[in-house]
């Protein structure tokens, strides 16, 4: 499985498409075994996800992230975990032991300034 956190440095990004980048984990038998960081090509409408689906991705973590975003990303067969926060690494490992749960909140303002999951 491949994991997908939109990171800001080390921590989660309030905004995935506003992102310094996407910290990649493979994980295998809820363990990570490989971590690398890819930075944002570019928020441009409708292309992180054809990005992400590009370097395999199972599922995208952020802490938010606009309706068509979402719906784009699951059309493409990515799982969407809102609402996310904290040390990237730290978020990795709730998610696949089972602690982590998406808020399914939906990012309407993108005046944010990176701050959608206030």
């Amino acid at each position: 499985m491949k994991i997908a956190i939109a990171s800001d440095g080390t921590m989660v990004s309030g905004h995935f498409g506003h992102c310094e980048g996407f910290t990649l984990y493979e994980a295998e038998n809820a363990e990570v075994k490989n971590k690398e960081f890819v930075p944002n090509p570019g928020h441009k409408p409708g292309y992180l996800p054809v990005f992400l689906k590009e370097k395999n991705v199972d599922i995208i973590i952020a802490g938010g992230m606009g309706e068509t975003a979402q719906v784009l990303f699951r059309e493409k067969g990515i799982e969407v975990l809102v609402g996310a926060q904290g040390i990237a690494d730290h978020v990795v490992k709730q998610y696949l032991s089972g602690e982590l749960k998406s808020t399914g909140s939906v990012c309407t303002k993108h005046e944010h300034e990176g701050h959608c999951n206030e």
